[in-house]
């Protein structure tokens, strides 16, 4: 439901008087758990219907750079971005070029079924970007990893489980914890994360979750955690990203409308969104 609400916000309207043609491609095809007689592997929870998914959201996101455009990924959890980051991988691996990542989230999302204290896929998707977690999403299009280890930067992490800080600090991917935001401010944070994310690279794809945000200024999210960005921290960060002028693809997840007051979240996605497509204040 999440890429619903974002379109009842006006996603496509607002990029359009940015100056944006926007060619909004629908949802793709996901089994809804519901409906299924049992969420499969304890340690990987729905792992097959998620693989195959993002199989089918890599092969899109690919096809959109193949046209010149920039793909715009909008999802509920954050298991998608194995399949968007593979598409953006994979379309410029076959140009002799790398992509660096840029993971804004209050989680590090590094847990691997033998670590993951829930079995959610969810906290699993950038060990599989760097070659880490089940295999089949850590290998989808045929090879490994995604990205290198140190064009990785993650922003704004405060809540990290017990077994998943070593597999943080044993990858070599640049962590930034909200400490270092607190101390050092967003600005020298995100002028570090994206010059990490550009070193030799062709540009960066930025994996925007809401719960970065701080839950009183973002309620509709999966796994709220306190002590999160402002509003206008958030803002200053996608204007950064903005300005860099290295961002290749973008998603935004982790709206959950269900959970969500008169549809705030998704509007603050949209306006977040806005932002790192270029809005200015004047």
């Amino acid at each position: 439901m999440g890429p619903s609400a974002l379109r009842v916000a006006g996603l496509g309207r607002r990029l359009n008087q940015l100056g944006y043609t926007v060619n909004d491609l629908g949802n793709i095809d996901i089994a809804q758990a519901e409906s299924l007689p049992d969420a499969g592997p304890a340690d990987a929870r729905f792992l097959p219907q998620i693989a195959l998914a993002c199989q089918d959201l890599g092969q899109l996101v690919a096809e959109c750079l193949e046209r010149g455009q920039i793909p715009l990924v909008v999802g509920g959890d954050h298991s998608i971005a194995a399949g968007s980051v593979a598409g953006v991988s994979s379309y410029f691996r076959a140009r002799d070029q790398k992509i660096g990542l840029l993971w804004i989230d209050a989680h590090a999302d590094m847990n691997t079924p033998e670590s993951s204290p829930s079995g959610n896929v969810h906290g699993m998707p950038l060990a599989c970007c760097v070659g880490e977690g089940p295999a089949p999403l850590a290998n989808l299009f045929g090879f490994s990893p995604k990205v290198d280890p140190s064009n990785v930067a993650l922003v704004g992490i405060r809540d990290v489980d017990e077994l998943e800080r070593g597999t943080v600090r044993g990858t070599g991917v640049r962590a930034f914890t909200m400490r270092d935001i607190d101390e050092r401010g967003m600005r020298t944070v995100m002028d570090e994360a994206i010059a990490i994310a550009s070193s030799g690279t062709a540009g960066f794809h930025l994996s925007l979750d809401m719960d970065f945000i701080d839950p009183q200024y973002a309620p509709g999210v999966g796994t709220p955690v306190r002590g999160g960005a402002t509003y206008r921290e958030a803002h200053l960060a996608m204007e950064i990203v903005c300005d860099s002028g290295r961002m290749l693809a973008m998603e935004v997840v982790e709206v959950n409308p269900v959970i969500d007051e008169v549809n705030r979240t998704a509007d603050l996605a949209v306006e977040l969104i806005l932002s790192a497509m270029g809005k200015k204040i004047l």
